[in-house]
């Protein structure tokens, strides 16, 4: 007989953004909860989330619009049923958020109940987006972490990197997921987790590439690890690149919310011009996807390091009030916005596709979920609306956890898991060979599959790729593992991902842009991969 596991739960979550929190938050009253995070519990792209969460609460604003909005930047391959039960659902879950403690900004208002303030950002036809300053996402992981933390059904285990699901294949069960294998960090050994039902709530992939706004554990662990367990992808190809990073030696990855463009906010080249109403009719406010193309062609063809942001037609006690984080962090750097723009880069920042689920958040695999950026919903098609992000988090969470309460009757434990077996492999003396590939894989990402792509481009990507799986898959097996070695492994497999879905689609769409097919294929559909062992 197997070992039992080391953890056992009614529910493992693997993520500790506002996904797998607010999962977890929803099943607790009824379940065990355990969540996994990889660093800290505050060390996830939720909690650097500057701009917002986008819900219908202006009287003029409506649903209707909302949706409208939503599948106009998504270039045609939003699917409508998905965008009208996120959009139809997102005042309720925002009004969780506000019932559990979130202090989003308000205005004075004579009514009884509070009036929001809403900001207006890229694609959104009105102002819709309820924030908190410009730290939304410091407000919403910080409230839901003091829930979670001091909720007696969860156990947080932090610092733990999720190795590999454990499968219905691997027990000589029935298809189904029935937990994973866990990397212990500080004990240095590899741990077995079993659960009913695993939810991936692990985040994006952006680390992939050599420029990113993403902190680092953005690796695309639940998505490889989704594939490697058999389940399949969609929309791989539409990795979004946010217009706006600041552009300093000292300040890697720091955004520059799409609020500031909101407020008013314009682009210039370094001779003080502006550009976006060359390229857009909505100008600044135009689609991420269009933003970042104008910027990085600007660069490109002017042979300039970056552009730049002006916001200084506004007063400093104004962008004080509304844009403090990043106010201070520009004057920490000599750079004061209210008297001068700021410069500006583009960076790797959301993944628009992900692991395929339903309406419930369930994957292909039986007992297998996947909640946010980790996903693909088919709520953002190509190219994600600014600040629908963190709502899609909150509403599949919620749309996970129901499903999961209606289904528990239904689903038993299995708590005796096959135990890790390292008896062949010994700790590794070549870290360096990690550290080159890192670095290597991270730069053609950028240089071949970046903003603008071509055929030629991605074949080359794809050629080196496999040339690191290979040596990947030699060192995974003959040696240790550490956190480094796992994000890799897992940062090349979604490498490959992205490369196969770039070389699928034969036109130019939102996020994907491709030199050798400029133009729209009037039938596009969303692009599926499913693993050949199905």
């Amino acid at each position: 007989m197997e070992p039992a596991a080391n953890y056992q739960s009614d529910v493992l979550v693997i993520g500790s953004g506002a996904a797998g929190l607010t999962t977890a938050l929803q099943l607790a009253d009824h379940h065990s909860v355990i969540i996994v995070s990889k660093g800290p519990l505050t060390e996830g792209s939720t909690y650097y989330a500057q701009g917002g969460i986008a819900a219908v609460f202006d009287e003029s604003d409506s649903i209707e619009s909302h949706v409208e909005d939503t599948l106009i930047a998504g270039a045609g391959l939003c699917e409508r049923e998905t965008v009208e039960f996120t959009t139809r659902n997102a005042r309720e879950a925002l009004q969780w958020l506000i019932d559990e403690g979130v202090g989003f900004d308000q205005v004075e208002s004579k009514a009884d109940s509070p009036t929001y303030h809403l900001n207006q950002e890229g694609g959104h036809s009105h102002r819709r987006i309820l924030h908190a300053a410009d730290a939304t996402g410091k407000a919403v992981q910080t409230t839901l972490q003091s829930k979670v933390l001091a909720h007696p059904n969860i156990k947080v285990l932090e610092r733990f990197n999720a190795v590999d699901l454990i499968t219905g294949r691997r027990l000589q069960r029935e298809p189904g997921c029935y937990g994973a294998y866990l990397w212990n960090r500080k004990l240095e050994r590899v741990e077995t987790a079993a659960a009913r039902f695993v939810v991936l709530a692990t985040g994006g992939s952006s680390k992939v590439y050599q420029y990113t706004s993403n902190p680092d554990i953005a690796s695309g662990d639940g998505i490889a690890m989704a594939w490697r367990a058999g389940c399949s992808v969609t929309n791989m190809e539409f990795n979004q690149f946010h217009p706006t990073c600041l552009y300093h030696p000292n300040a890697q990855s720091f955004l520059l919310t799409e609020a500031l463009r909101g407020e008013g906010a314009v682009l210039r080249r370094p001779d003080g011009s502006r550009f976006m109403d060359s390229f857009h009719e909505a100008a600044e406010l135009a689609p991420r996807d269009v933003v970042a193309r104008a910027i990085d062609y600007e660069m490109k063809r002017l042979g300039a390091d970056c552009m730049y942001l002006d916001i200084s037609h506004q007063t400093e006690a104004f962008l004080r009030h509304h844009f403090p984080t990043i106010f201070e962090k520009c004057l920490s750097l000599g750079i004061d916005m209210s008297k001068q723009p700021i410069p500006v880069v583009p960076a790797a920042h959301y993944t628009c596709g992900g692991i395929t689920t339903n309406l419930n958040a369930e994957t292909d695999l039986p007992r297998l979920y996947a909640v946010g950026e980790v996903a693909y919903t088919g709520l953002h098609g190509a190219n994600r609306m600014a600040s629908n992000s963190l709502l899609e988090c909150l509403v599949f969470a919620r749309a996970a956890a129901q499903h999961i309460l209606e289904q528990s009757h239904e689903t038993p434990v299995v708590d005796h898991l096959p135990a890790w077996d390292d008896s062949q492999v010994s700790d590794s003396d070549e870290e360096v060979v990690i550290q080159h590939n890192w670095h290597e894989l991270r730069l053609f990402m950028w240089d071949y599959v970046g903003i603008v792509r071509t055929t030629k481009r991605l074949e080359r990507a794809l050629h080196r790729i496999q040339l690191l799986q290979q040596e990947i898959h030699d060192y995974y097996s003959n040696f240790k593992v550490s956190n480094n070695l796992l994000e890799l492994r897992n940062l090349v497999q979604v490498a490959e991902l992205i490369v196969h879905s770039a070389l699928a689609r034969k036109e130019s769409r939102g996020l994907h842009y491709t030199l050798d097919y400029p133009d729209l294929d009037p039938n596009a559909k969303p692009t599926k991969l499913v693993p050949q062992h199905l």
